[in-house]
Parts: structure tokens; sequence; C-alpha cells
């Protein structure tokens, strides 16, 4: 029973780092701060180069234990129909089985491993990092487009006293040649 808690923290660890693809080719992604907060304490802000992600707990949960490692994994503990199923599979060998009988016994261990992850995580009351981490990119996406539109404008507005500048400027060199210039 341990090594599946220990199979489900690193499933859990698994999908955690591929949350965030990283690829050479894409813009180099905001550094994402994780926190568990607990009872009524603030969520610190982020700056700009950071998402901070805040998971609320209740404020009895703040010195305890996590969940996962306080429940014991003793046969008195586990449900009945889990007795059940472990009987069902007790002769089983051969392909697929995940079992050291019979020739393939080997081949259903990944599917296995698979199918108790899903089981663990479907189950779990743990803390969802990744879709804490959607939703904190979702609400700084919704606000690229009027801070671009904005940007735009300062751009546009600096490219015309630019060329007003300029435009003065060449004007004043013109003048200056032309006051210069001998008379006829």
């Amino acid at each position: 029973m341990i090594r599946s808690s220990l199979t489900g923290l690193v499933a859990l660890a698994a999908l955690s780092t591929f949350s965030a693809p990283a690829t050479a080719q894409e813009a180099a992604e905001p550094k994402v701060n994780q926190l568990i907060i607990f009872g009524d304490d603030k969520c610190p802000e982020s700056d700009g180069g950071e998402i901070v992600v805040c998971a609320r707990k209740a404020e009895s949960e703040r010195y305890r234990i996590p969940a996962i490692l306080r429940d014991t994994q003793s046969p008195q503990n586990e449900a009945w129909t889990n007795k059940v199923l472990a009987y069902e599979t007790v002769g089983r060998g051969g392909a697929q089985s995940c079992s050291p009988v019979g020739p393939g016994g080997w081949t259903g261990c990944a599917s296995k491993l698979i199918r108790d992850a899903y089981a663990e995580k479907a189950t779990g009351s743990d803390v969802k990092m990744a879709e804490l981490i959607a939703a904190e990119r979702a609400k700084r996406l919704s606000t690229i487009d009027a801070d671009a539109a904005e940007t735009q404008k300062r751009v546009e507005q600096a490219e015309k006293d630019y060329l007003a500048r300029q435009k003065a400027l060449d004007d004043e060199e013109a003048a200056k040649k032309a006051a210069a210039a001998p008379k006829p």
C-alpha cells in the first residue's frame, strides 16, 4: 500500500513537471510560485516576472502532516471490495498480468501502475496545482490585448512626435540655407 502512495506521489510530480511545456522555440515562461496558504493568510502579490498561485486550506491543517501521509495503510483499513478484487486476481498469470509467473507476466505492470495512478488521482482530495496555474495564466492572458493596444498607441504617438521634430529640424535647416545663400 505504501508503494501505491509513492506511485501516486511520483505520478503527481511527473504531472506537475509537464503542466507547463517549455521548448527552445517558445518564449520563456514566467516563473510559477506555488504556495499553500492557510486560513485567512494573504496570498503574496506577484511581480511582473512570476505567476503566484495560492491554494487555500483550512486553518486546522496548518501544522498537520499532509493527508496523504497521515492515512494508515494497514489491512484493517482496507475496503472489503479491494480485498475481493485482490482475490479475483490471485491466480492470474501470463501476459498482461503484472506477475512474475508465466511468460510475459511483466507486460501488464506499466498499465497497472497507470491505472493505479489515475485511480488515486481521481479519489485524491489534494490541491490540483496544474488547474490553479492554468486559471492564473488565463487571467494574465486576458489583459494582454488591452496592454498591447495601449503600447501600440504610445508607439504611434512617439513616432508622430519624432517625425514632427524631424520635420521641424529639416525646415529650420532649409531656412538657414536659404538665409545664407547669396541673393541674385
